[in-house]
């Protein structure tokens, strides 16, 4: 999430009751989670499996939970608890906000643009010209959507990431982290009936322009889907996965989080990706292999009874 206008990290520190070390003159122009952070962003670290993964990102300022060595040019914000420091930031600068209308006076509608009745479109939604919006379907807040689109009935665009804080030594194990990212849906995008499209935590959600979805598919937060891809239904993406321009992937496949899928790749039905794939293939099977090579596996498995009694009948 990109602050309104950069915000001084002195005033940061102060607002969230932090010590700070090393770049106290700097500003910071938003908030991230440390797979998308970019250079001026704030983050938040609080276990020591990612300290160093952290100092070391491209974030400007870390907000973290002891005393380190300092990178050159960042700034330590040190508290006792990061996680309530991030979301004490993030509820400030995207504050929960009602919705009293179907149709938020926030949104912007674009010329042509039709919203069936019984649609919700929430505050600052931002719609393009020539869609179509069908009933039932929910647009939630901040969420951008592109000219000539079409969204089936039933669909959730923009609901909360299924991202939590998990500690074991406290009551409530999974905390939630405040969900102010967005969705950004790009021109000439299909999708069908009952998808459901996470907002990112503190990035966004992207569907790139002539993407067509199917029903029943499920998008995690922060994943960036790339032009011209096709999904057939019951498709299950992961948060922070990267599907580059022309894939297909067809019914019932399931890919695993943080990982890419190449440009014009081809997943059969039931596949499941549990690592990055490279572009220009067809993959079947779990975990996804090149397809011809699963095809020539099972044939030798259906001939492992006649080997079998081969070996034992000489």
């Amino acid at each position: 999430m990109q602050f309104p206008s950069p915000v001084s990290i002195q005033w940061m520190a102060e607002f969230i009751n932090a010590k700070l070390v090393g770049n106290s003159n700097g500003n910071a122009t938003g908030i991230n989670e440390i797979h998308k952070v970019e250079k001026g962003d704030l983050v938040f670290v609080d276990h020591p499996k990612y300290y160093d993964t952290c100092l070391n990102s491209a974030a400007t300022f870390i907000i973290i939970n002891k005393e380190t060595d300092v990178p050159e040019g960042k700034a330590l914000l040190i508290v006792e608890n990061p996680f309530d420091a991030y979301c004490k930031i993030a509820d400030h600068f995207r504050p929960f906000e009602r919705a009293t209308k179907n149709i938020s006076d926030s949104a912007i509608i674009g010329e042509g643009t039709f919203i069936y009745p019984t649609a919700f479109i929430g505050n600052h939604v931002s719609i393009g010209k020539n869609c179509i919006i069908h009933p039932a379907v929910s647009i939630m807040d901040h969420c951008i959507i592109g000219d000539n689109v079409i969204i089936q009935p039933g669909t959730v665009i923009g609901s909360d990431a299924f991202y939590y804080n998990g500690k074991k030594n406290r009551e409530i194990w999974y905390k939630k982290m405040p969900s102010c990212g967005r969705v950004v849906i790009e021109d000439d995008v299909e999708i069908g009936a009952n998808c459901t499209i996470d907002r990112g935590v503190s990035s966004d959600t992207k569907l790139g322009k002539g993407t067509r979805f199917d029903n029943l598919i499920h998008i995690g937060h922060d994943t960036v889907i790339g032009r011209n891809c096709l999904f057939a239904a019951n498709v299950v993406v992961g948060g922070v996965v990267t599907v580059e321009d022309g894939v297909t992937i067809w019914g019932g496949a399931i890919v695993n989080k943080t990982l890419t899928i190449g440009e014009n790749a081809v997943l059969l039905g039931r596949t499941g990706v549990t690592g990055s794939l490279a572009g220009n293939k067809t993959y079947w099977g779990t975990p996804a292999k090149e397809a011809g090579l699963v095809q020539k596996e099972l044939v030798w498995i259906k001939r492992i009874p006649q080997l079998w009694d081969k070996v034992m009948n000489g």
